[in-house]
């Protein structure tokens, strides 16, 4: 299709302060209100507009999304201060997203964009076969929804999108909360296929978007040193952990959630997965439950703590750092002589030094050593943006302890 640039508006310039545009020019794709001539002009824009950025030798940085009310104000799209931002565009930001999808996995069940990584700021979305559950966190990104939703039609032709816009980052960009759905309504949980399993997610009640793609890999590798294990899996919400560890061979699975919706749900994957003979569940407070169990002198083989994040705010980092110190400290003391424990974060305030620190400390505080066999983050559907290292927030470490 041919769109002749005159019958788009004349984007606004944003003008960068001097001195203060080198990480823009150098490729990073956050602008910062703090470094942007913020006149009245500016000041004016409807949140989410887009913009051309110039920084301040009059070069062209290319065109942003602009949003002159949060720290982090313009988020650019493209270096090209000439392209059209249209349905083409978003269309082929798709199909690049998607080439490196099916390059990693056989079956359509990934996350299909993960934001600035995949060239489309603000935006997630997770792909389960023919439903596409879309998370839109920016103002800019709310401005292109209606682009967004003919080229996910164009590209995938999906049988629903669902939009679940409820996350709370929204709320630093201005925008409402909402769920809603284009084409087929959700009437219940739907299938996700991971590692040879199946299981059930549930968009519209679940959190995030249901399903955490982002720990495939950590799940396959504690499954393959899971064969005739006793396994425990903590903050294990659906059961990717301990099932994919039962498929893998162990002798028994424990799950531990302070959730029963999400425990059902695991029990319903272990009984669709035929393990449910060796899968059990108990409803909790992890820390509750790993003090008992300390107490009681219980062993697992493997153990897995993957917690909800615990520093959701830089003002959260000592509590959250001292909360990580104590549920590892918890779980190391748990783990047979010989055994492995999985510890993961998902805060992208905790950067990997300091979350290594937090496992060092803790097994240093139980006397227990040994040696770590993986050091990982996301599964590669949640690539990193090369000057955005806050797009790789996951970490995790698999140690073996004496």
């Amino acid at each position: 299709m041919t769109v002749l640039a005159e019958t788009f508006p004349v984007l606004p310039e944003i003008h960068l302060q001097a001195g203060r545009d080198k990480r823009a020019r150098q490729g990073h794709p956050w602008v910062f209100s703090n470094e942007i001539e913020m006149d009245a002009a500016a000041k004016a824009l409807a949140p989410g507009r887009l913009v051309k950025l110039i920084d301040a030798s009059q070069r062209s940085l290319g065109i942003a999304t602009f949003n002159p009310h949060p720290l982090i104000a313009g988020r650019i799209l493209v270096r090209d201060s000439g392209a059209i931002i249209d349905v083409d565009f978003i269309s082929a930001r798709l199909r690049a997203a998607l080439a490196v999808r099916e390059a990693l996995y056989t079956v359509p069940y990934y996350r299909l964009v993960h934001a600035e990584a995949d060239g489309l700021p603000g935006l997630i979305i997770d792909r389960f076969g023919d439903i596409l559950v879309v998370q839109v966190n920016t103002a800019g990104m709310e401005r292109l929804s209606d682009i967004l939703t003919t080229s996910l039609q164009n590209v995938l032709s999906p049988k629903t999108i669902f939009f679940r816009n409820d996350s709370a980052v929204r709320n630093l960009e201005g925008l409402p909360l909402e769920i809603r759905s284009v084409g087929d309504i959700l009437e219940g949980p739907i299938e996700v296929i991971e590692n040879g399993g199946v299981f059930q997610a549930d968009p519209r009640e679940g959190q995030k978007t249901g399903w955490f793609y982002d720990q495939r890999d950590n799940r396959a590798f504690v499954a393959a040193l899971s064969r005739d294990k006793r396994v425990a899996d903590f903050y294990s919400y659906t059961g990717g952990f301990a099932v994919i560890a039962a498929l893998g061979g162990a002798r028994e699975v424990h799950a531990f959630d302070r959730s029963q919706i999400a425990l059902d749900f695991a029990a319903r994957a272990a009984a669709a997965n035929g393990v449910s003979n060796r899968f059990s569940s108990t409803r909790g407070d992890a820390f509750q439950l790993l003090h008992g169990f300390v107490e009681a002198r219980e062993r697992y083989d493997v153990v897995v703590v993957d917690p909800p994040a615990f520093v959701k705010s830089k003002k959260d980092y000592q509590a959250g750092i001292r909360g990580y110190r104590k549920l590892f400290r918890l779980a190391a003391q748990i783990v047979a002589p010989g055994g492995h424990l999985f510890a993961a974060s998902c805060s992208h305030h905790v950067n990997p030094s300091s979350f290594s620190e937090a496992v060092r400390r803790a097994l240093a505080n139980t006397g227990r050593s040994g040696r770590i066999l993986r050091s990982a983050g996301a599964a590669p559907d949640h690539p990193v943006h090369p000057f955005l290292p806050e797009t790789g927030y996951l970490k995790g470490q698999m140690i073996q302890l004496d």
